[in-house]
């Protein structure tokens, strides 16, 4: 790939953000390996206007606990994905730009930046894959090669499994830790150790009213899973242990 091999010891590429106090940074590409991008704000704005053909918005985020941009519906539904993983402990949406010199001076914003529980990072971008052509192609794997080199990883994303998608908006509801009564969610843990119908296993858990908010943020969690994750969720749909 020519951007990896452009990328060498990561000379000649900055990365401009927003630091503490909101002033504007640009850096050497080795200087920012410790910078908290999952704590910086937008590097650019999420711009609104008549006829536009994405819609833009914000998501209230539990890991977080604050909005976090998206640009498209199919950003949206990455950055609920990215919210649910337990292994996500912060989420930076549009969080630096990447600059470099190749015939021209070439400029490229990721979407998202995730910081893990064990102090990694991932770097996300998500485009369709028939949005691609091949400067696109350039473009994400310089974006890979710098990430490699960071020791970051790096991700591109395309459009997510329809079913998914809205098994995870539907669950989004209860992703507040509120949703979660501690002992609830060991009583549900070892009725579900087995698979079995959700709503068979809500009822011998107690009243369902009270028992499916707590079951449905371990689902959000993938505490539990369904079995398999491909159909919508249902009172029939089998539950079981997480992965």
């Amino acid at each position: 790939m020519a951007g990896v091999a452009a990328v060498g010891a990561g000379e000649d590429y900055r990365v401009e953000f927003v630091g503490p106090g909101g002033q504007r940074c640009e850096v050497p590409l080795l200087t920012c390996a410790t910078v908290r991008f999952e704590d910086a704000p937008p590097v650019r704005g999420f711009p609104s206007y008549r006829g536009q053909r994405s819609f833009p918005g914000l998501w209230w985020s539990a890991t977080t606990g604050s909005h976090v941009g998206y640009e498209s519906w199919m950003e949206r539904d990455w950055l609920i994905a990215f919210d649910s993983c337990r292994e996500v402990t912060g989420i930076g949406s549009q969080p630096f730009r990447l600059s470099w010199r190749a015939k021209r001076i070439k400029r490229h914003t990721p979407d998202y930046f995730l910081r893990l529980r064990d102090g990694g990072a991932v770097v996300v971008d998500v485009r369709a894959d028939t949005r691609i052509d091949a400067e696109d192609r350039m473009v994400f794997d310089t974006t890979a090669a710098v990430c490699e080199l960071l020791g970051w990883q790096y991700r591109r994303l395309g459009e997510m499994n329809r079913v998914r998608a809205a098994n995870l908006r539907w669950l989004s509801g209860y992703r507040h830790l509120r949703c979660r009564r501690a002992g609830l969610a060991t009583k549900l843990a070892e009725i579900f150790a087995v698979p079995r119908p959700l709503w068979l296993g809500a009822e011998d858990a107690g009243d369902p009213i009270e028992v499916l908010p707590t079951l449905f943020h371990l689902l959000w969690h993938q505490e539990l899973v369904t079995l398999p994750d491909t159909e919508l969720l249902g009172p029939a749909s089998l539950i079981g242990p997480g992965r």
